[in-house]
């Protein structure tokens, strides 16, 4: 009778086990099929603006979603209250996205050295770092997209980013997802594997160099690979970034803006290291 029992609940056990497991991969294929609708509705708006847009409108969407990222950012790190740190985080972050706008490195400068004024009874530096660390962590690196539109050829150089960043975060995706076993920083990302890490910087480099040979031949292929490579590594340290600051928070994304991906920072988070680097790369490396 006991046996009975024992067996039982371990049947029991079983069904619930495997109820579950069903649950999950029902959730997961939800979330990919969001992904992809939410990816076939975003990105022909997004490369209509990019392709048909005049800089003015070009800067004008970029400046929308450094302010969108900069509330998601407030909403992670402050949490309830700070209201007036949170205007004023806004409001600087618009002053620097226009500061680069007009291409000016005094008008950065002197927006740069703003100081976030903190209204607490008792001074406590933490609010303090984690406004400051705002607008050096969005506007400010972000930013430097508008600088890269003003290039010679800077449509195509944008268009180059978002190859290397996408091609780079869809190898991740599915070779993590098929092949990821090791564990790259459990602590902070727990989903990111060593295996996906590899196939993001194959499928990086993958991409540069197509992107090269078709649409941008004037671009060395050497310079292609070496962006593509050194660009999806950096990209990776901004997705870490992006993911401590979540998990700090307690925060599983960093909003609920776009369906399937979550919020404006969950999906700028690589670029937003990966566009001062091609920036500069391009500035200073090639001729």
């Amino acid at each position: 009778m006991v046996g009975m029992t024992c067996r039982n609940i371990e049947a029991e056990i079983e069904r619930r086990s495997g109820l579950n497991k069903t649950r999950q991969r029902h959730m997961a294929a939800s979330s990919h099929i969001k992904r992809w609708v939410t990816a076939l509705v975003a990105v022909p708006l997004l490369f209509s603006l990019i392709y048909f847009g005049s800089p003015l409108v070009f800067s004008a969407m970029i400046v929308a979603v450094i302010l969108l990222g900069v509330h998601e950012y407030n909403g992670l790190v402050f949490g309830e209250g700070y209201l007036w740190e949170k205007v004023e985080s806004l409001m600087i972050a618009l002053l620097i996205a226009l500061s680069f706008y007009l291409g000016n490195l005094e008008v950065i400068l002197a927006v740069l050295v703003l100081t976030v004024r903190i209204s607490e009874p008792v001074f406590d530096i933490l609010p303090v770092a984690k406004a400051v660390l705002g607008l050096m962590y969005i506007p400010t690196m972000m930013a430097h997209v508008i600088l890269i539109r003003k290039l010679d050829n800077g449509m195509l150089w944008i268009f180059f980013v978002l190859c290397l960043a996408f091609s780079g975060d869809v190898a991740a995706y599915y070779v993590g997802r098929t092949w990821g076993r090791r564990k790259l920083l459990p602590l902070v990302s727990p989903g990111k594997t060593v295996e996906g890490t590899i196939g993001l910087l194959i499928g990086s480099v993958i991409g540069c160099v197509a992107f090269q040979q078709l649409c941008l031949p004037s671009l060395p292929v050497a310079h292609a690979a070496v962006i593509g490579f050194f660009g999806s590594a950096i990209g990776q340290l901004g997705d870490l970034c992006e993911s401590a600051i979540k998990r700090a928070s307690g925060s599983k994304d960093s909003g609920t803006l776009l369906p399937g991906h979550g919020g404006i920072l969950d999906r700028l988070d690589c670029l937003i290291f990966i566009v001062p680097f091609v920036y500069y790369y391009r500035s200073f490396m090639i001729q």
